[in-house]
């Protein structure tokens, strides 16, 4: 039932994967744009930025920056979506997970941004950029967080498929063949994340809304 997304993932990977630098560079740029505004690929460009390397492991050096140029163009389109009015932000996240994202910005400051751009899913990342636009972080310091916390993140995957890129080929070999066991696998994981979260926090009970206002003047 779901070959069809099978097959897609894996041809627009292949084919990114193959083309020409001059090619692949903008088209990794572009998904990476998308995935952080308002279109989620999860780990695409994780896998793509990984494959891409394993193949052409020369490529290590400069390719990472691309996914990650990407990804603060799409975060910069979802801050500015988000700071012309919090009522967008209001309507596509939860208002409990919306304070609990502004406590963390008042107590942790950038690291509150820094660290969810770092990790991978299921560690949700939109909803700390949104809030980020709403709450009027300052815009150049908000990309500059973004764009070290996302190059980190590319050139970490980057060197470990340059160091290992043989071994990285024989598992993307081995995952074509079993692409449903780990989709549904990766399913399963974010499913238990998030049921495990939302008891813990049933058992701490209803959590109080921040009345502190928050200022990055000082």
């Amino acid at each position: 039932m779901l070959d069809w997304l099978k097959e897609w993932f894996l041809e627009f990977s292949r084919q990114v994967v193959g083309m020409p630098p001059i090619f692949a560079a903008p088209m990794m740029v572009l998904v990476g744009a998308l995935d952080s505004s308002l279109l989620s690929l999860p780990e695409v460009n994780d896998y793509i930025t990984i494959a891409r390397i394993a193949n052409n492991p020369s490529e290590v050096y400069y390719f990472p920056l691309f996914p990650a140029i990407g990804s603060v163009i799409g975060c910069l389109v979802l801050y500015q979506i988000a700071s012309s009015g919090e009522h967008f932000v209001t309507r596509r996240f939860h208002p409990k997970h919306l304070d609990r994202v502004k406590e963390l910005f008042r107590k942790w400051g950038l690291l509150a941004l820094l660290i969810p751009a770092l990790l991978p899913p299921p560690m949700p990342f939109k909803i700390f950029v949104a809030s980020a636009g709403a709450l009027g972080y300052p815009r150049g310091r908000f990309a500059l967080v973004i764009m070290i916390a996302r190059t980190v993140r590319y050139y970490f995957w980057g060197i470990l498929a340059f160091f290992f890129h043989k071994k990285v080929k024989r598992m993307f070999n081995w995952l074509e063949s079993h692409f449903f066991e780990v989709l549904i696998l990766l399913i399963v994981a974010c499913l238990i994340f998030f049921v495990v979260r939302w008891m813990i926090a049933k058992l701490k009970g209803p959590s109080e809304k921040s009345e502190a206002q928050v200022s990055y003047t000082d």
